[in-house]
């Protein structure tokens, strides 16, 4: 088993790459493989509601969201964390976001249906509650089971030593990523006994002019 962690934020060995490594520690610790997956700091275009990706299976913007595109289904759970700007997440993750979901959709890239998901916020002090609301929608659109802690996913710190230094965000933190580990065995254990996932119905799109 794999999970994927999307670090947001601008600064590659930050504060929210200190809690992405917190989790990933227990997980390695439960016998889960991780990557942490690093956006960068150049511009993200956002998308152009092209439709292209049905066509051509990825993003018309050749950019670090077709390289994860390729490679999005190798995995069994993803974790996206983001510093908090402006009580939201950071200017490049959400293009990026937009574009890899709606792509992936779009081309079938991944069935990431029923496979767990969850999102965590860096902050100096507020914002983090809206920050985490705004990410979690990403998977709750793809009936991704979203997993939570003992108190909402959040650490708090400006620095990586305070927020290695915010005790409670931490545990939070670790407990996350044992309930993460959790789901994870269950839904293998399930797929071993030959449980199978409630049947998908076809999907119906209505929009609200009668």
């Amino acid at each position: 088993m794999k999970v994927l962690m999307i670090n947001g934020s601008p600064h590659k060995n930050g504060c929210t790459f200190t809690a992405l490594s917190e989790i990933a520690s227990v997980l390695a610790n439960e016998g889960i493989e991780s990557e942490i997956y690093y956006i960068g700091c150049d511009p993200i275009a956002p998308c152009k509601a092209c439709g292209a990706c049905a066509k051509i299976g990825k993003c018309v913007i050749n950019d670090k969201v077709n390289e994860l595109l390729e490679k999005i289904n190798d995995y069994d759970g993803y974790v996206i964390g983001s510093p908090v700007h402006y009580a939201s997440s950071s200017g490049g993750l959400v293009p990026f976001l937009d574009r890899l979901f709606y792509a992936n959709a779009r081309s079938g890239k991944a069935n990431l249906r029923l496979k767990p998901a969850t999102a965590i916020a860096s902050a100096r002090r507020a914002g983090t509650t809206a920050t985490i609301d705004q990410l979690n929608k990403y998977f709750q659109i793809q009936e991704m089971p979203v997993i939570s802690g003992r108190y909402w996913n959040m650490v708090h710190g400006h620095t990586p030593d305070e927020v290695r230094r915010d005790e409670e965000g931490m545990q939070n933190m670790r407990i996350l990523a044992k309930n993460f580990a959790y789901y994870l065995k269950c839904k293998k254990a399930a797929d071993e006994a030959g449980i199978v996932p409630p049947a998908q119905e076809t999907p119906v799109f209505t929009n609200f002019i009668r």
